[in-house]
Formats: C-alpha cells, structure tokens, sequence
C-alpha cells in the first residue's frame, strides 16, 4: 500500500470490487470527489446477468447511479453529480473516461491506466485509487500511484432509508410545558371521551406531520402525544394511552415510547395502516400479533387474520415444496409460530398451549397464513392483515396488497431494510421504504421505527457490531 500526503481536496477512484464489496461505497467518502472509472461500468454491466449474489449487487448498484443522474443534464454530470449524504454536501461523483489505448489491456490495467491519466491532469489533488484487489494495490504500488484497501464497510438502517416517526423533545417534561414554552405555542386542553387533546396554535415545526410521536425521551417518558391534525398555524395532538401498566393488548406490555406508540396505533381505530421498522428482536410481529388477537378474539371488531409475506430465502432454495397453499407457506412462518408460543404460553408451566390441537383449531378458524403471489383479485373486508418482511416486496407488490383492503381492514406492515434478501431491492427502493415515505402526511396512517431488542444481549450485540 502506497500513501502520499493528502491535499485538502482529494480524488478516490474505486475498483469493481468496492462497489460489490459495498453498494453504498459512493457515499461514504464524506467531502471528497468520487470517481468510477469507465472500466468499471463495463464489467458491472458484465457482472449483472444471472441470480448469483454479484449479479444482484451489481443491478443495485447500476439503479444507484441510474438514480443519481436520472433527473440532471450533461453538463452536470461532466462537472460532477453532487452526492446526498456526504459530509456538508459537498462531495460529487465523477466518471473517468479512459484516454490511453488499453483495448487489448485486462480490466486491472486500464483501470491502472486511466487513474495515471487522471493523476497526470489533476495537479494540486490528490488522486487516490480504492480496491479490494491485492494484486492491484501491488501493481499501483509498483507504479508509484497512491493506493488503499477499502475499510468502511457500512450498512443501511431503517434510520437511514425512512423517517423514524418519532420526534424527541427532552425538555418537554409533564404536559409538554417544555414544548410549548421554546417553540411558543398557545395552549388549549380539551377532554373528550376519556381522551386529552393539546390544541395548539402558532407557527408549526416543518418536520412535524400527522401521526407522529411526540414525547420528551424513549424511556420513563413523561409526555407522550400522537399528532392527529396538523396545519401551517395550527396543530392537534392527543396525549396516548398507557400500555405500560395501565392496560395491555392480550396481556403484552409496551416498555418504552416507541413500543408504547406502536400498540396505539395498532389499536386506534382511525388508523387504517400501520408500518414498523426496527431491527431483529425489537418486538415487531410479537406487538401486532397480540393487538391483532386483542382485536379478533376479544374485541371482535375484525372476523380474521390474515398473515402473509414474501416467500424469499435468505440463501440458496431448498426446491419445490409439497402441499397446500398453507403447507407449502408454513416453512416461511418460523416468526409466526414462534410468537405464537410466547404468547400462549402458560405462566408456570413452561409450556405453549399452541402446541395443543384443540388451541391450534379454534386459533386456525380465525387466522389465515396466505401468499402474496394469490391475493391478487381478493377483497379483504374486516380483516387485520399483517404484512410480514415487507422490506422484500417491490413497491408495485406492496401496491398490489394495500388495495386489496376492503371495509372495516388495518394493514400492518413489518420489517428491516437492514434485512433485505430480494436481489433487485434496496434500502431506499424496497416496498417499506417507498409506502413509509408515500404515507407520512396521511392522517390515517402511522409509522415507527423500534429501536429496544427485547431478545438478548447476544442479539443486542450482534445487531450493532455486524
């Protein structure tokens, strides 16, 4: 590895194998100008073909650049497409044309030789080539070119692709004095119906939308409010209901704001759809299951659960599998049979009654596990339908499901774009990402993004560090 001293300004060209590497690599320079060599677009293209991981990785990766020049002219692009998400702004992407006769070269060497043409006009910056390769780094290192391996290897998080739902005050303290008092609002508390109301009048936060979290911190808040209206002038917003202790949705208890203000708006029926992101072991599928059960078995305001997701394998396929619909479905439902368990679980026993027929039948008369690929020309009516992994579904699929919705229908959907196992999806295209960004100023729609991992230290753990 060869290092020179660094100007202000600098130039990293990126091999084929740091884009495959990290499909989000373009990003991750902060100010500095990226550059991908024309040799590498040829064999992305070459890579693209087939279901291989590789071949997947470098579709995501040609939809990232399509994206990026999609909506600008030729001009710009010459001058350098500006990057979102770099450090103020400033970093752009460029691409290098190569300029020396390398027909007959292999790819390492034209890609060689276009960074020396680039180092040769590019007086004053620094120029430095970024691979994986280790036979590269020696060969540039021969050359006497500036070279590095690629070392920030980052993934996305639901954070990073969506709105989080929630917005932290924590100043706000009992009845969001605090809120109201630093942005200047005037105050009118009303109660109907056992509920509390803020009416608030002044000028409003531009990243307030309807069905947002107001609160002032995650745990052992003191104020907790859902925005129901929201105008340029005027807001309302009604203080939630406590599932800590006060009441529970099938004996499940939340145990901060954010799981506090799923089971809300998994229970509020003025909220038609319902979206929860977070990672693994956050409590997702178990919180909407038991509102869900609350709602079917108990309350009785649907007639059925339906649950469903994305049939998709997080390695290679096992084949073809024998049976019906629902046995054929069955090996993909390890989350639902596993909630299944916990919540009805016998307190002292150690046992599930869910292992019991007699359970299993009366349960199966009211919830359905079904396909996406046979909902098509249905109409669910009175129906909770939880939309499991959605992440992995393509706008068009989750389209395809949402209006299905007949009368008297919520939707939930569930997921983790950290998680994302179809190969033509990413972060910021998956089905979840694009229904949470089209949704947010819906008044009939809520969104949160879960943070506290309820299944171990190990999961904790693994979830940060990997």
């Amino acid at each position: 590895m060869v290092r020179v001293e660094k100007q202000s300004h600098r130039l990293y060209v990126l091999d084929t194998n740091v884009l495959i590497h990290d499909p989000s690599a373009i990003f991750q320079f902060d100010e500095h100008d990226v550059v991908i060599p024309m040799t590498v677009l040829e064999e992305l293209d070459k890579h693209k073909n087939g279901n291989k991981e590789i071949a997947h990785t470098a579709r995501q990766i040609s939809r990232t650049l399509s994206d990026l020049t999609a909506d600008i002219t030729p001009q710009e692009i010459l001058r350098g497409i500006p990057l979102p998400g770099t450090l103020s702004g400033s970093g752009h992407l460029h691409f290098l044309s190569g300029t020396v006769d390398q027909s007959d070269a292999c790819a390492d060497n034209r890609i060689l030789a276009e960074t020396q043409s680039l180092v040769a006009r590019s007086q004053g910056i620094s120029v430095i080539l970024v691979t994986k390769d280790i036979n590269l780094r020696i060969k540039a290192a021969a050359l006497g070119m500036a070279v590095e391996d690629y070392l920030t290897d980052r993934a996305f998080t639901d954070s990073d692709a969506m709105i989080e739902g929630v917005k932290l005050y924590h100043e706000a303290g009992p009845d969001g004095q605090g809120v109201w008092d630093d942005l200047k609002f005037d105050v009118t508390v009303t109660r109907e119906h056992h509920r509390t109301f803020y009416q608030l009048s002044g000028q409003m936060p531009s990243d307030w939308y309807p069905g947002m979290l107001i609160a002032d911190c995650d745990v052992g808040a003191s104020f907790e409010a859902i925005v129901r209206e929201l105008g340029h002038d005027h807001a309302t917003l009604e203080v939630l209901q406590n599932y800590r202790n006060e009441r529970s949705a099938w004996g499940v208890n939340a145990h901060d704001s954010r799981q506090n203000f799923a089971l809300n708006l998994l229970m509020d029926e003025s909220i038609d759809m319902v979206s929860i992101a977070g990672s693994a072991g956050t409590g997702k599928t178990y919180m909407t299951l038991a509102a869900a059960f609350e709602q079917t078995l108990e309350k009785k305001r649907f007639e059925r659960i339906i649950f469903t997701r994305a049939p998709i394998a997080m390695g290679e396929e096992i084949g073809f599998l024998p049976g019906t619909e629902e046995e054929k479905m069955s090996p993909w439902m390890g989350a639902f049979h596993d909630n299944m368990d916990n919540l009805l679980r016998k307190e002292g026993e150690g046992t599930s009654a869910w292992s019991e027929e007699a359970t299993r039948a009366w349960i199966g008369n009211r919830v359905q596990i079904r396909s996406p690929s046979f909902m098509r020309g249905r109409t669910l009516s009175d129906t909770f339908l939880i939309i499991d992994e959605a992440q992995n579904l393509t706008p068009k699929q989750l389209k395809g499901l949402l209006t299905r919705a007949g009368a008297n229908t919520k939707v939930v959907l569930l997921g983790n774009v950290g998680q994302i196992d179809t190969p033509y999806l990413t972060a910021n295209t998956c089905g979840l990402a694009v229904a949470v960004q089209r949704f947010a100023n819906w008044p009939h729609a809520g969104h949160v993004t879960l943070k506290c991992v309820e299944r171990s230290r190990l999961a904790l753990v693994a979830e940060e560090l990997l």
